[in-house]
């Protein structure tokens, strides 16, 4: 292979890797062959040293992805039958077929290449929003020969809007496992969801902000990220109100136990909830509903209780086996006959995995709605994490629909001096676009249902992601981009069908270029109060936000409001043995100058320590208020770098959502100062 970057720059740009990147800092950095050679065999290139050419003997694209306003397809079509009749049919998702006949000598010729010509071959209007099919036929009498096929997806130009002039809005951010109530199992549920939306609907607030709620292993402390999930298409069952599913004799002692634990026990209390619910679902006598629901979701679901079954069993029968790798070959292949009989022989265990997900649905279809018959205008706000556990469901079901030899990271930037390892697989782009998108487009819609908004982490991974061969550190990485055009029209049909905003997580170091095209497809910005400064450090005033964002006080990886003036988090990170002294001084003298520098901001816009009625103040449409920072608490909810040194994702908060009126009465009061009630 003669890959060299100097010879071969637009080669590289021609597979979608990015010959080079520019750092934080400025910096250019070069990909390296080395580099280069290993993302392309990851990508399955099979001809490095030729760029991808177009299939000319293929009439239609597999996947075609057009916005509502498209006026044309592109067709190939042999020169030799240029003279020649066509049909285009159009197979629309509702059932309805509808056919457009066409001369090829009146079609406009795009484009010629040897034997072969690309003809502009116009569509009807109005088109339809949705997942279709079109086909296209020659007229060869006496019959007609279908010669080309794809999957036809049409999707409005942007994302659903408010539609409310320039209302500002403002809610209320949790980690709903670190709910405290009277009467939970030790974790934060659905039921407590509906008792936060009792209080703070009242008080204005036009939405509750969730972490993502993706199942998990639920085994502490490596494998409790809500942002590193085993499967992101459904949900971590811990989350049930158990007796609202059921009613069964359970050990009170270890419920109160649980509840006045002081951080989240996982594994004691899923091990307890499941214990009930296996119970409760023992004596389910079935329902149509619960048919339904299994009907409706097919496929994916049915992989999922399967994995979920599988991976009982194989622990059970060795106590060492904990990841799917592990199992014997013949239960690696989600679709090979072992899982087949497995499947039928363990029925009634993979029903029952069906049946958490069902109570999932329930509650949380139940709590959406609670918030919106208590005005809340947009309600439940989703976040859709950015990886998958490479051990998890989902590399187990669909792993054609990942990139092997390669893991997702970030450069090296302040945070981060020797780059990012995030240890999960790239997504495989072809194979989404040659599945017509299906699963990406389950994803979405999956993660927004019962909700108004979703947050998309790390929405940069539209456009690129940066890739990392395996056995090379985070410094030796490249970005390779996706099908950002395509992406980003099914999030956006998806949020018009599901009427649901989108919120694009775009921190870190993202173009001009991609901001653009992300508020071009009405996708609000993301904006924290830590990272809003100017190039000489001092903090932006309000009024030099943009409108079309949510702005919010701080996330889960960084010091709440409370603690970062104490540097909190500092103090952490050298607990944690994660910075040495020298480090550890040098970011307490560097926060004590943001601190100051944000002290004089806050005076400067008139909130003199008051960040909170600061950011409310912003035209930003969407203001999150963490629930850290309403309530004074100082210790942030994950340390970054850390795993077991740290209690991340396990904190409860400080008060029971019984006792949060007073707070609900303090955010109501800095809601009618800002003007967002």
């Amino acid at each position: 292979m003669r890959l060299n970057w100097f010879l071969d720059r637009d080669l590289l740009t021609a597979f979608g890797i990015d010959p080079d990147y520019i750092d934080i800092w400025g910096r250019s950095h070069t990909t390296s062959d080395e580099v280069a050679r290993a993302i392309l065999k990851s990508l399955g290139i099979a001809d490095p040293d030729q760029p991808p050419k177009e299939d000319w003997t293929r009439p239609l694209d597999a996947t075609l992805v057009v916005r509502e306003t498209a006026d044309s397809l592109r067709l190939r079509i042999p020169a030799m039958r240029a003279g020649s009749s066509v049909k285009l049919e159009l197979r629309w998702e509702g059932g309805d077929i509808e056919h457009h006949w066409f001369w090829l000598p009146e079609l406009a010729t795009l484009e010629t290449a040897g034997d072969f010509l690309a003809k502009r071959l116009p569509l009807p209007h109005p088109l339809r929003l949705g997942y279709h099919e079109t086909r296209v036929y020659w007229m060869h009498e006496p019959e007609l020969e279908e010669f080309g096929r794809g999957r036809f997806i049409v999707c409005p130009a942007q994302t659903l809007s408010m539609g409310q002039g320039d209302q500002r809005l403002a809610g209320f951010a949790v980690s709903l496992y670190g709910l405290r109530s009277g009467r939970n199992w030790g974790v934060g549920d659905f039921t407590d969801l509906e008792t936060l939306i009792d209080v703070f609907a009242p008080a204005g607030a036009a939405f509750i902000a969730l972490n993502p709620l993706h199942a998990i292993p639920n085994r502490q402390p490596y494998n409790v990220s809500p942002y590193l999930p085993e499967c992101t298409l459904y949900r971590n069952f811990i989350y049930l109100d158990v007796e609202k599913v059921g009613s069964t004799a359970v050990d009170r002692a270890e419920i109160e136990a649980l509840r006045s634990s002081e951080f989240v026990e996982y594994e004691r209390v899923a091990a307890l909830k499941l214990t009930a619910l296996r119970t409760i679902f023992d004596a389910f006598p079935g329902s149509s509903e619960f048919d339904h629901f299994v009907e409706a979701e097919g496929t994916p679901l049915h992989d999922f209780a399967v994995y979920s079954a599988l991976a009982v069993d194989r622990h059970r029968a060795d106590p060492n086996v904990w990841l799917w790798t592990d199992w014997p070959p013949e239960y690696r292949d989600p679709r090979s006959p072992a899982v087949a009989r497995f499947a039928e022989e363990h029925a009634r265990d993979v029903l029952f995995y069906k049946f958490l997900q069902w109570h999932i649905d329930r509650q949380l279809s139940e709590a959406q709605a609670r918030a919106r018959s208590m005005g809340m205008r947009i309600g439940l706000y989703h976040d859709l994490a950015l990886a998958t556990d490479r051990f998890g469901a989902d590399l187990w079901a669909d792993g054609p629909f990942f990139a092997r030899g390669c893991r997702v990271g970030a450069p090296p930037d302040d945070f981060s001096p020797h780059g990012q390892d995030w240890a999960f697989p790239p997504p495989n782009r072809d194979a989404h676009r040659s599945n017509g998108y299906d699963l990406f487009a389950q994803s979405i819609r999956k993660n927004a249902r019962h909700g108004g908004a979703l947050r998309i982490d790390h929405v940069m991974r539209f456009f690129r992601l940066y890739w990392i061969p395996d056995g090379m550190p985070a410094t030796q990485g490249a970005y390779v981009r996706d099908y950002a055009e395509d992406l980003l029209g099914i999030l956006a049909l998806e949020s018009v069908r599901g009427g649901f905003l989108v919120i694009g997580e775009d921190l870190g170091t993202v173009t001009g270029e991609v901001r653009q095209a992300l508020a071009e497809s009405g996708i609000l910005s993301y904006r924290v109060l830590w990272f809003e400064k100017h190039l000489d450090g001092t903090f932006r005033r309000p009024d030099e936000y943009p409108p079309h964002a949510a702005v919010s006080s701080t996330t889960h990886d960084l010091p709440t409001l409370s603690g970062f003036a104490a540097g909190r988090d500092i103090e952490a990170r050298r607990a944690a043995g994660l910075i040495d002294e020298a480090a550890y001084h040098q970011q307490r003298s560097t926060r004590e100058e943001e601190a100051r520098r944000l002290k004089a901001a806050l005076g400067d816009a008139g909130f003199p320590d008051d960040p909170v009625g600061f950011l409310l103040s912003t035209p930003c449409m969407l203001a999150i208020i963490n629930q850290e920072d309403l309530t004074g608490e100082t210790e942030q909810q994950n340390l970054p770098g850390s795993t077991w040194q740290y209690p991340n994702w396990r904190r409860k908060m400080k008060f029971g959502v019984e006792d949060l009126g007073p707070v609900a009465v303090g955010f109501e009061a800095a809601l009618r100062r800002s003007g967002r009630k």
